[in-house]
């Protein structure tokens, strides 16, 4: 059956069962309704992309894991989810600056290369959902953690109970992958 002729939970199973076609159907059929609601809601078009990709990047953690029921609502749970992310992004957003501050951490140092290829997947929804095709999913969490919400390797590894080391890793893969499938 094509992708696109599923249902929503059809959708997400059958992206749970390991296909990646499905899940970007899933994205396709609802990403401008995410970015519709969040661009009401910010002033900044990178920060809506940026919270698009935070929003589909929680729904594929909630679908990678066999654990977790598939939300019943998905076009509801995603709407949710974009506005409690909004919510967390104002306010943890102040303490992940002050707590990079407080421990003297610099910010992530990215060079223009890296800088255009985020900007570019944040105004390009075919190439953002290339994105979570590409990526496993903890290297697609490090880097929105990293690179998008700006948190220290040392936080990050703390509420993913990893070693900062681990993270490094996986953002370079990332970013690395991102790249070679960019064809830069």
């Amino acid at each position: 059956m094509e992708p696109m002729a599923r249902d929503d939970r059809e959708l997400l199973l059958a992206a749970r069962r390991g296909d990646a076609e499905c899940f970007g159907a899933f994205f396709r059929r609802h990403h401008a309704l995410v970015l519709a609601y969040l661009a009401r809601r910010v002033d900044e078009p990178e920060v809506a992309a940026d919270l698009l990709a935070e929003t589909f990047a929680s729904l594929l953690s909630v679908v990678s894991d066999h654990r977790r029921d598939l939300p019943a609502s998905p076009s509801g749970w995603l709407l949710l989810t974009a506005r409690n992310l909004l919510i967390d992004r104002h306010r943890h957003g102040l303490v992940a600056e002050a707590a990079r501050v407080k421990l003297q951490l610099a910010p992530l140092d990215l060079d223009d290369h890296d800088i255009e290829l985020i900007i570019q997947a944040g105004h390009d929804n075919e190439l953002l959902g290339r994105i979570y095709e590409l990526l496993p999913v903890e290297q697609a969490d490090a880097l929105a953690a990293r690179v998008i919400d700006e948190l220290d390797y040392g936080f990050i590894a703390g509420r993913t109970n990893t070693s900062e080391a681990v993270i490094r890793k996986r953002v370079s893969r990332a970013l690395a992958t991102l790249r070679t499938a960019l064809g830069s």
